[in-house]
């Protein structure tokens, strides 16, 4: 039986023997588990709120699947990586805009974006053994970008 002794770590009693369970172990699971505070920048990130003269694009790679990294190419010359469950905000002059894959398949998307408006672009990345094998782009409709937003953490800066 366990019991928790005054010092607050478990007892493991043995015929009459009272002995201290290691608790570094637990400590380091439970540690494991916190997760960390959203950024400022993911905070308002996900307010969602549009900018007047430039469009929001959100990229979004789903969290189902496994952990994998993709990289794309924005055509004002940035490149960034998403993960498995991240998102990136693209604030961008409207216009005609394309995203393209630099993944297996290099799909690409391109948008007629105009300024004051909220756009949301899935990533969606298929793999095996932690290689990817498929990555495609497509436009979501705005309640399912939010969502997907919602339960994702923001990524990366641009290289």
């Amino acid at each position: 039986m366990l019991w928790l002794s005054l010092t607050g770590l478990p007892d493991l009693r043995q015929g009459g023997h009272t002995r201290k369970a290691p608790t570094t172990g637990l400590a380091l699971i439970l540690a494991a588990c916190a997760q960390i505070p959203p950024s400022p920048q993911e905070i308002e990130a996900k307010k969602f709120v549009p900018v007047a003269d430039h469009a929001v694009v959100y990229i979004v790679q789903g969290a189902v699947g496994p952990t994998l990294a993709v990289g794309l190419e924005l055509d004002d010359g940035k490149q960034i990586t998403t993960w498995t469950g991240t998102f990136y905000r693209w604030v961008v002059n409207p216009g005609s805009r394309r995203i393209e894959n630099t993944a297996p398949l290099n799909d690409s998307i391109t948008l007629q974006l105009e300024a004051g408006k909220l756009y949301f672009v899935e990533q969606w990345v298929t793999g095996w053994r932690g290689s990817v094998t498929n990555s495609r782009l497509h436009q979501l409709d705005e309640q399912t970008g939010r969502q997907m937003v919602r339960t994702s953490t923001l990524c990366c800066s641009p290289n």
